[in-house]
């Protein structure tokens, strides 16, 4: 297959996913190993373990950054840039449509009963790459203990970063303690990475949009929650937005498929009409292609060090235990009456038992019985 043809492929698998990827990263990294291990083969397991731990480490939107690495690995540079840009353009235009509702009639179309339907269906293809990236990640028993300790971590609380972090520095620890028991030889690759109302909003010029949310882009790790404190220092304590305003922004973000940073473009569109929109999704998201842009070349030759080989590992592991966290999160808030679990339950048959059933038909099919358990 020539270039233009794994471009145009990647486009429309990209583009394809950004338009049901509901349910957050864990949802989104599930419904990516689906499409770029198992159906297409662009790569095997242990490579996109390897571009997930790498990726949990660096700031940005973490499966956006997974769809900008699987972009390269299918069609290069080009590749990695047409990928990034296709899986965010769904949720920037469903959100701008949102914005212009939001400033024009003071409301939003009703979509509860379509995401009630959502969320419990893509606990089930969350658990599903669990499972099998679960699977891949657990090497030995002392990698199965980093996890665990990881997950504990996680559920108690502690910063995904730290714990990614602290699992890749003990398992480099332990391990290559360990091999120094059984052998004499040393080989160090050193390798350095470094309900709504209307509102009054501030105007403010789309290049100072731009650099804020450039600002915020750099330095973001985390969930929506950790977007919602950054955009409060930048936006609120300046007096650009209301609380209350900002929190129907990052709303709007939950709820529409792909990133959540997709909330940039609502908040924009709010400061600085089309063009500040424009302005605060391009700041938001360009340090996440820059980033992935360095780091993609240096995962290999991470596999290669034996040093760094552990803490890929360790990280690996850790990142799965993370999305059993989030996993476990999801399921106390989302399964809360018969209805969420009726769905969650023929999701969970569809996805382990009918294994061809694509995730967008999981995903569309618990949107519509959603909607419809919601009229008994």
């Amino acid at each position: 297959m020539n270039k233009k043809k794994r471009l145009i492929e990647v486009a429309t698998v990209f583009f394809r996913l950004g338009c049901v990827a509901f349910g957050g990263p864990a949802a989104h990294i599930a419904m990516m190993e689906d499409e770029v291990v198992h159906k297409k083969k662009w790569m095997d397991r242990q490579h996109f373990l390897d571009l997930i731990g790498a990726t949990n480490l660096i700031p940005g939107p973490n499966s956006t950054e997974m769809t900008m690495h699987c972009g390269h690995e299918r069609a290069g540079v080009a590749g990695l840039f047409v990928a990034g840009a296709c899986f965010v353009f769904p949720a920037v235009v469903i959100t701008g449509i949102l914005a212009w509702f939001y400033t024009s009639y003071g409301q939003l179309p009703e979509v509860a009963p379509f995401i009630m339907g959502i969320k419990p269906a893509v606990l089930a293809i969350i658990a599903s790459a669990i499972l099998k990236l679960g699977k891949k990640a657990l090497k030995s028993w002392e990698i199965g203990a980093i996890g665990i300790l990881t997950l504990v971590a996680s559920v108690l609380g502690v910063n995904e970063v730290i714990a990614l972090l602290s699992a890749g520095v003990l398992g480099v620890f332990y391990f290559y303690s360990k091999s120094e028991l059984n052998t004499t030889s040393k080989s160090i690759a050193p390798l350095f990475l470094f309900k709504f109302s209307t509102a009054t909003f501030v105007k403010l010029s789309s290049l100072k949009i731009f650099w804020t949310f450039l600002k915020v882009g750099a330095i973001l790790y985390g969930s929506g929650y950790v977007l919602f404190a950054y955009l409060d220092a930048e936006l609120v304590t300046k007096g650009w937005l209301t609380r209350l305003e900002l929190i129907d922004a990052i709303a709007v973000g939950q709820f529409t498929p792909g990133p959540v940073l997709s909330t940039a473009t609502f908040i924009g569109y709010q400061l600085g009409g089309l063009w500040g929109a424009v302005g605060a999704t391009l700041g938001i998201f360009l340090p996440s292609f820059l980033f992935v842009l360095l780091l993609n070349p240096l995962i290999p030759k991470m596999r290669k060090s034996r040093v760094l080989s552990y803490f890929l590992d360790s990280v690996n592991i850790a990142a799965v235990a993370i999305m059993l966290s989030v996993l476990y999160a999801m399921g106390i808030d989302t399964l809360v009456d018969w209805k969420s679990i009726v769905i969650a339950l023929l999701s969970t048959f569809l996805i382990f038992f009918i294994k061809k059933v694509n995730a967008m038909w999981i995903v569309l099919g618990g949107a519509i019985l959603g909607y419809l358990l919601n009229l008994i």
